[in-house]
């Protein structure tokens, strides 16, 4: 991979990270719902994908890039987890499980710019 597609990889993790952080801050805002937790999964799915697919063909640092894969998933599950029980139900998944899944979520992408900083070499 090139310097210049190593770069963009790591602005689009940057644009993962802010756009998970205006999100919750748009979420605190507007009070966050289900379609705050569904516009989530459906962003984050492609993103996992091609994480995948990055790692697949040595783009990134392999074992950072599961990591960061994982952290991706545990942060949806609680972020939106919560939101969706909310929704639901009007109870919390249990306390701070929203903020915390925004921060995992947010280490995640943190965790993908890196994969593709600390590739290992072949």
């Amino acid at each position: 991979m090139t310097l210049a597609a190593r770069l963009l990889l790591v602005l689009a993790s940057l644009a993962g990270l802010l756009g998970v952080g205006l999100s919750a801050a748009a979420a605190h805002v507007t009070g966050g719902n289900l379609a705050t937790a569904a516009q989530f999964l459906l962003f984050h799915a492609p993103a996992l994908l091609a994480l995948v697919a990055l790692i697949a063909v040595g783009a990134v640092n392999p074992m950072l890039g599961q990591i960061a894969g994982y952290v991706l998933v545990l942060g949806l599950a609680l972020f939106c987890g919560d939101l969706s029980r909310r929704a639901f139900s009007g109870v919390a998944l249990f306390p701070r499980a929203a903020p915390t899944g925004g921060i995992l979520l947010m280490l995640g992408w943190v965790l993908i710019g890196a994969s593709a900083l600390l590739r290992l070499r072949a």
